[in-house]
């Protein structure tokens, strides 16, 4: 099948598209990427949703920010679609919609995403798989990382040595380990760029840390560093996932913009390094997607800490869009029936399938080939 994927991730850089054709178990082809920028405007709108999310915390009726929020998402996921589209001269058979998080609370088994995927499969008259979480929290499980299933495929496509890492530095950092087994162990590690992010909109007119320039140039503070790294998500074993609030950004108040850079960089490393010492076995090589691997601050903190370090680019992958094409992936999957979630990835007592189909009205069933 040809299957288009999003992901708009916790960064709010916009909307990333990919095709790939697949049957749900194997990559048969890599189809065409786009990124569609969120305006100014936008951005806000959905950054406003986030803070109000954040007050919110499930309690009573979300607020009307929601909506506000879902209508730019559904829009700018429209355009992508269409852009997508326009550029491969084909209708996909199949989109996998993951919509934009605005609180994931897994111990409460809420995961909040925002998008309509009817209003998106009326739009593009094409079927979209949604709800991807839900089913997994339903059972137990963290809602999170969704990606592991895809990075097996990805490892085995590529013929790639095992035991292997893949690790996506996004708002959120995680991991996923494929054993020579195919055993799979997943797990969110800590902040990814998402800490970084806020402190630079907090105290500059940029959006992130351009090129890791800020960090380069700052000195790390060891004494927040540990104290950041006592976090109890540290002491937890995996399956475990985070929420990109979940770190304070008050510890580096009175540090200069570039020591809090340098130091928030550093606690990304760590917090992943330390997430390594918990793995079966250490990987024989890690293979690094999101936007946390065009930093180069970023991946020699990396690069000094795992070893064998390389970018989702170096070894032909298509890195920003890693996540985009697992949301396509796992909508097949879903379709079939096959598992999204393991109980190693998110803890989910057995392989559980999940998401929801939503059909446009003027289409017949949609049939797996």
């Amino acid at each position: 099948m040809l299957v288009m994927g999003y992901m708009s991730g916790t960064s709010l850089d916009g909307v990333d598209v990919a095709m790939i054709e697949t049957d749900g178990e194997r990559i048969a082809a890599f189809g065409p990427t786009a990124l569609i920028d969120f305006s100014a405007t936008e951005r806000k709108t959905i950054e406003q949703a986030t803070r109000d999310a954040l007050v919110w915390d499930g309690d009573g009726a979300p607020p009307t920010s929601f909506r506000h929020a879902e209508a730019v998402i559904d829009d700018v996921h429209l355009r992508a679609g269409r852009h997508a589209i326009e550029q491969t001269g084909r209708h996909p058979d199949l989109v996998g919609f993951h919509g934009q998080t605005l609180l994931h609370r897994p111990e409460r088994a809420l995961s909040v995403q925002v998008g309509d995927p009817q209003a998106l499969a009326d739009a593009l008259g094409i079927p979209v798989v949604a709800q991807l979480r839900q089913d997994d929290l339903r059972a137990g499980g963290q809602g999170a990382p969704l990606v592991p299933a895809y990075h097996a495929a990805l490892a085995e496509h590529l013929g790639l040595p095992r035991p292997l890492a893949f690790l996506n530095v996004g708002g959120v950092a995680n991991l996923t380990w494929v054993g020579e087994d195919d055993t799979l162990v997943a797990f969110d590690t800590g902040p990814g760029n998402g800490l970084i992010d806020l402190l630079v909109q907090a105290r500059s007119t940029g959006r992130y840390d351009d090129g890791g320039r800020l960090a380069a140039a700052g000195k790390v503070d060891h004494r927040v560093l540990q104290t950041l790294l006592s976090h109890e998500h540290f002491r937890a074993r995996g399956p475990k996932s985070l929420d990109r609030h979940d770190f304070p950004l008050e510890w580096t108040r009175d540090h200069s913009l570039e020591d809090a850079a340098a130091t928030l960089t550093v606690f990304t490393a760590e917090a992943i390094a330390l997430a390594a010492t918990t793995l079966p076995a250490p990987p024989a090589m890690w293979v690094v997607c999101g936007g946390g691997s065009h930093n180069p601050t970023m991946m020699r903190a990396l690069r000094e800490r795992l070893g064998h370090c390389q970018t989702a680019d170096e070894i032909g992958l298509r890195g920003d869009f890693v996540e985009a094409e697992a949301m396509a992936f796992l909508a097949v999957r879903s379709l079939l029936g096959l598992p999204l979630t393991y109980p190693g990835t998110t803890g989910v007592p057995r392989p559980s399938t999940g998401g929801r189909l939503f059909k446009p009205a003027s289409l017949p069933d949609v049939q797996p080939n």
